[in-house]
């Protein structure tokens, strides 16, 4: 039997004392730690710095939000403006298109006219060129033409008249003056 004790010893083993100091032990001491450092930011108003923090954070962010919503505001004020603006100029462009077409169209049509009329003017210069350079060309001809008769006259006037032909011709040239 004594084996049985022994096993009984062995296996049943008496409990532990553990450690203690000024008669708590160390869950104790730890709690006490706990309470005191709960009581240290309590005592420094630690609760009350982080409240104000954190409703200092609460009011900035409010403030942005705020900031965000009249800025969002704006940009939607803007861009309608700036949508009227868009279609404001779009009717002014095809306002300005259509006077640019229609300013075409008159140009077109002056210079149509300018052009008929300068083919008009340039037809007259030279039709009465070529009229100067016929009358011109007729002169000289017609003078050419004096001329050579009044040369073959006078050919023909030595050829058949001699001097006694010549006096009776001036005889009579004479007398016709005086009976006048």
């Amino acid at each position: 039997m004594p084996e049985q004790q022994t096993t009984a010893t062995v296996g049943h083993a008496a409990p532990e004392a553990e450690p203690t100091f000024l008669g708590l032990d160390p869950g104790g001491w730890v709690a006490l730690a706990m309470l005191a450092v709960f009581a240290v930011l309590i005592w420094k108003k630690v609760p009350g710095a982080i409240g104000k923090a954190l409703d200092d954070k609460i009011r900035l962010i409010r403030d942005q939000l705020a900031e965000a919503e009249a800025l969002r505001k704006e940009a939607e004020a803007l861009k309608a403006e700036y949508e009227k603006k868009a279609k404001s100029v779009d009717k002014d462009r095809k306002a300005l298109l259509e006077r640019a077409k229609h300013e075409a169209d008159e140009i077109v049509a002056k210079a149509k006219v300018d052009a008929e009329a300068l083919i008009e003017r340039r037809t007259r210069m030279a039709e009465d060129r070529i009229a100067a350079e016929e009358r011109a060309a007729i002169d000289q001809l017609r003078s050419t033409a004096a001329e050579a008769a009044s040369r073959a006259a006078a050919k023909l006037i030595a050829e058949r008249h001699d001097a006694a032909t010549d006096s009776k011709l001036v005889d009579q040239a004479i007398r016709a003056i005086a009976d006048r």
